[in-house]
């Protein structure tokens, strides 16, 4: 149902090398890029991320409660993608572990101080 996800950016070089060495951990690759901002993906038929400079041009702020997950096959890209958020200058939001009945997950927050998570179930 999701077709792609967008988060803010005041700095797009410096977002755009956070996730070019963060997404490349789940095999997801620039799907396209416009002046305002870049989109990552695995394939143009699954949803994505992108970072954007917001189209008003005011800056960039970060969504209370506004959180991306990003789902991956097992543990240990869980513990891989939350190591590489934090090796990357993201901050931590919760480290990788079990969050319930089969739900294991890492929370963190890029350099802009967006909300995401990378998890797996079973």
């Amino acid at each position: 149902m999701i077709g792609y996800v967008t988060l803010g950016t005041n700095d797009l070089p410096r977002a755009a090398a956070f996730y070019d060495a963060l997404l490349a951990e789940v095999g997801a690759k620039r799907l396209w890029e416009v002046d305002r901002g870049i989109g990552w993906g695995v394939a143009q038929d699954k949803p994505s991320l992108g970072i954007l400079k917001p189209y008003d041009g005011k800056p960039a702020t970060v969504g209370n409660g506004v959180m991306v997950a990003l789902v991956v096959d097992s543990r240990d890209k869980v513990d891989r993608v939350y190591r590489k958020a934090l090796e990357l200058g993201g901050k931590d939001e919760g480290p990788a572990g079990p969050r319930g009945d089969g739900f294991y997950a890492g929370y963190f927050r890029d350099l802009d101080g967006n909300k995401l998570d990378v998890f797996c179930v079973g």
